[in-house]
């Protein structure tokens, strides 16, 4: 969702700086513009022409709905494998702030591992990249990676590795995330 009308802040809210990561508080009464509203968050432009993102379970105080962080409902996983899919899905969920692609097409995740602990539950590792090495929202978007992960069943321990050999480019990216932004 994008809309050109203007809003105005309800209340104080947290924000997250796009593209420096730092942490930001917007005062009741700022006007927003949204920008992007996937994946739970909310990206948004304020009257000083800052981009910062706002987490969904602070949607009230742009007059959208809050969106609180997902459990997902699965009554058993059954194979490793299905916990694979999972973690990818999860994954799905989570969008660049700046470019409407989750960022599985995007191309910035390398690798996704279940492995059994010794005494119960899964360690899920995952290496990702950025389109960016200097990219200050690195961090955010590793931490709600791992938020996202850790509320699937049966995981006990997350670790994100991000990394940057290969370098991330273009190429990288799935022909839905090329379409999606008018690259074919």
């Amino acid at each position: 969702m994008k809309t050109n009308e203007s809003i105005t802040l309800s209340r104080d809210c947290e924000a997250i700086q796009i593209p420096s990561g730092e942490k930001a508080m917007l005062p009741a009464g700022t006007q927003v513009k949204i920008m992007q509203s996937l994946g739970g968050t909310y990206t948004v432009t304020t009257d000083q022409g800052n981009l910062v993102r706002i987490s969904g379970k602070d949607g009230d105080a742009i007059g959208m709905e809050v969106v609180e962080a997902s459990q997902t409902e699965v009554s058993a996983i059954t194979e490793e494998t299905d916990l694979v899919k999972l973690v990818w899905d999860q994954l799905k969920t989570l969008y660049d702030p700046e470019i409407p692609v989750n960022i599985v097409d995007l191309g910035l995740i390398y690798a996704c591992r279940v492995n059994p602990l010794p005494t119960e539950g899964n360690k899920v590792e995952v290496e990702m990249t950025l389109t960016a090495p200097g990219c200050g929202m690195g961090n955010v978007l590793k931490a709600e990676a791992e938020d996202k992960i850790r509320r699937l069943p049966g995981v006990k321990e997350v670790d994100i590795k991000v990394v940057f050999d290969p370098p991330w480019d273009p190429s990288r990216m799935s022909e839905a995330a090329k379409l999606e932004l008018g690259w074919m």
